[in-house]
């Protein structure tokens, strides 16, 4: 056994985690309070392995408070895990308990954790009285998920990340496991990074830029503790909001089992993306960890430091939770601040992605005590940081504390997801009273959210559907929620999706109503896809997904929420028009403008960039404006722009219930309005492809549908 022959040398503190050179292994982790730090090497990865705990001791072995060592020989694949001594004192904020084995922070991978059972890694005694003040003596280390040594070299075969500039992307919101795990996806790795290669043939034909990937780091599946009422099936926390491990790709989405080889094969994902021309995102969660509240697992952080990394109570046993999942990280103290920003880094520089989706950002703005900071430095820190200076920073600009930062997220350049953009669409094309002015805002870039403070159009990151609600086919299908097989008496999930049913309830035969939903659908798309601003779909929408009205999915690792690629035919109509939609903004500078319109006529030629009218070609009346209302765009390349002369268009939606004629604006020069897209048509005259636009019989009006979006291009006849 090589464990005999281990001897640990002093080491180094820095850099932080498990470091592999041609010698050995530098081991490095961060304890203020800790009394005492331990590593633990095992034989293998196996769980019955033979282990060794090496005692690091305070004068050869720690610099400040890093506790380091240096394991020559040793190799990747090698698997350890840390015990750290302490005083047990919750009332004071410390949760030491050397009986308990920890995962390195910095951990690049862990051993599969498919049956981690979290109950075993309390650093309390559940059996006794005391609640969380009675002190485990139980050891966990056979039942606790190891860390891997990984070699991160790797043959990238010259890839970088692409860096698109958001103006120039189309953004496609996806979870690794839930797009192949379907039958239906006739991959031969369901369910994995390589399972998502075998689809790139399909993100090429449909166009988007950018994948944004639901949370990749390693988490906890198993720690729900319901099941399906109407199945029996035990929940599993699927989308994985609850990281364990921040540096480390998640195991079971690999199809490489060996040690280590879940940090591989995501890098051939993203290796093969990038060689397709598409960007990888990833949402990251910072704002709390699966240690949870002072109820919860002690498996890393609350063990080598509880009191610096979480943000606690007055009454420091208990954590505050901003995050609505038990603890909040203390994002602004300078360790966490130093952890984030080598997370952020290792994913960029090792990983190769293209940027991150921050979970409930605002956290990351709160300081010690919770209280939201008018300049915070993490968030500074992230946004002027020179590695990421081209990275994609998108903040979800809220957090379950209260905190609501939409349009003044601070930081400089960051990017946010836009849900009043969400919100104002969905009410207009329901056919809400009063909401018309409030979509043309939305369309022309939320001049009212971003302009004020030096922002660009493209910070507004659009979308109307997410992971977090119904999908595009349920939004108008359902007029409520229907969440019962998450186990919460249908409690959980918003009661305010904005969502119309146009009759029934769900599913229906009724050729009207189906028809009426697919074209809501389109007006949908191609509202998202003419407005100013960073589209995001979400994935499935373009080809009708639906959850069966569940808008809370969470929970439902199976075929609620994975993809039914069967669709895909039966709503070819529906992808067909995504997909000449998503092509139609990428190939039109008009609508990827990097600024704001200004209404005036501020291009070489002195045209405006934007004209409103309404339905009689009148400047509305935005006070009293109906559900009637047009835009003339004009694409001629402005003084501030670089980009080459775009066409002109004519836009005209009609979320009213009866058609409408509208007057027409006359194209500039000696051109001729086309038509592009008319959602009232039936398929395949409802979008035409580029060069096949046909003349509009008139030029001075065109009669509108209900509930309907009209594009015309203008052309030379």
């Amino acid at each position: 056994m090589f464990l005999n022959n281990i001897a640990a040398e002093s080491g180094k503190a820095l850099p932080l985690g498990a470091s592999l050179t041609n010698e050995g292994v530098n081991f490095a982790v961060f304890s203020r309070n800790a009394a005492a730090v331990t590593l633990i090497l095992f034989e293998s990865a196996d769980s019955n392995s033979e282990w060794k705990e090496i005692p690091l001791d305070k004068k050869g072995n720690k610099t400040g408070n890093i506790w380091h060592c240096f394991i020559k020989g040793l190799k990747a694949g090698a698997c350890y895990l840390y015990r750290v001594d302490g005083p047990y004192s919750p009332e004071k904020g410390l949760r030491f308990n050397k009986y308990k084995t920890l995962i390195d922070p910095y951990a690049k991978a862990l051993t599969d954790i498919t049956n981690w059972d979290y109950s075993k890694c309390t650093g309390f005694d559940p059996d006794q009285p005391g609640r969380d003040l009675a002190y485990s003596y139980k050891d966990n280390i056979t039942n606790q998920p190891r860390c891997i040594v990984v070699d991160d070299s790797f043959d990238w075969e010259g890839d970088m990340p692409i860096n698109y500039p958001l103006r120039f992307s189309v953004i496609y919101e996806t979870h690794v496991k839930g797009l192949t795990a379907h039958s239906s996806s006739e991959v031969k790795h369901p369910g994995t990074y390589r399972g998502v290669i075998e689809k790139i043939p399909f993100f090429k034909d449909l166009g988007i830029t950018s994948i944004e990937f639901l949370p990749v780091q390693e988490f906890n599946e198993n720690e729900l503790p319901r099941s399906n009422p109407r199945t029996g099936e035990k929940l599993t926390n699927y989308w994985g909001y609850s990281t364990a491990a921040f540096f480390a790709p998640k195991g079971s989405y690999s199809s490489d089992k060996t040690p280590g080889g879940q940090v591989r094969e995501f890098k051939e994902m993203v290796k093969e993306l990038h060689k397709a021309g598409i960007e990888v995102i990833l949402d990251i969660v910072f704002n709390h960890t699966a240690e949870g509240n002072e109820m919860g697992p002690t498996f890393c952080f609350r063990g080598f430091d509880n009191s610096i990394y979480y943000i606690l109570n007055e009454n420091p046993r208990y954590y505050q939770n901003y995050s609505g999942c038990g603890n909040t990280m203390n994002c602004n103290h300078p360790v966490v601040r130093t952890l984030i920003m080598d997370c952020l880094r290792y994913w960029v520089m090792e990983m190769h992605v293209d940027g991150f989706r921050f979970d409930l950002c605002s956290i990351l703005g709160r300081d010690r005590h919770g209280r939201i900071m008018e300049n915070p430095p993490t968030l500074e820190r992230i946004a002027e940081d020179p590695v990421l200076s081209s990275t994609k920073i998108i903040a979800e600009a809220w957090d379950a504390g209260g905190a609501y930062q939409v349009g003044w997220f601070p930081g400089g350049r960051w990017a946010e997801w836009n849900d009043k953009y969400r919100d104002n669409v969905r009410k207009y094309w329901r056919g809400d009273p009063k909401e018309t002015r409030y979509f043309a805002t939305r369309l022309a870039g939320s001049s009212d959210l971003y302009l004020r403070d030096g922002r660009k159009p493209f910070h507004s990151i659009n979308f109307i559907t997410s992971h977090d609600g119904f999908t595009m086919k349920d939004l108008v299908s359902y007029n409520g929620k229907h969440n019962e097989a998450n186990g919460e008496n249908n409690n959980d999930g918003s009661d305010n999706n904005i969502s119309y049913n146009y009759g029934t309830e769900g599913p229906t035969n009724d050729p009207i109503i189906n028809t009426i939903r697919e074209q809501q659908i389109k007006n949908l798309l191609a509202s998202l896809m003419v407005s100013l601003g960073t589209p995001m779909i979400l994935g499935g929408d373009e080809f009708g997904r639906t959850q069966n009205g569940n808008n809370n999915a969470y929970c439902q690792d199976n075929e609620i929420s994975w993809y039914d690629w069967s669709l895909l035919e039966k709503n070819k109509n529906i992808y067909r028009f995504a997909k000449e939609m998503i092509a139609f903004r990428l190939r039109h500078p008009g609508f990827m403008r990097p600024e704001f319109f200004t209404g005036r006529g501020g291009n070489y030629k002195g045209i405006p960039d934007i004209s409103w009218y309404d339905e009689k070609g009148q400047t509305p009346d935005w006070d009293r404006i109906g559900y009637f209302l047009a835009l003339q765009l004009d694409g001629s390349r402005a003084e501030t722009l670089s980009d080459r002369d775009d066409n002109d268009f004519y836009i005209m939606v009609n979320a009213g219930l009866d058609i409408q004629a509208f007057s027409l604006a006359h194209p500039h020069g000696k051109k001729e309005w086309f038509r592009f897209v008319d959602t009232g048509l039936a398929s395949p005259n409802d979008i035409l492809p580029p060069g096949s636009e046909k003349i509009i019989p008139s030029q001075n009006t065109y009669p509108v549908k209900a509930r309907s979006m009209v594009i015309l291009i203008s052309k030379d006849n």
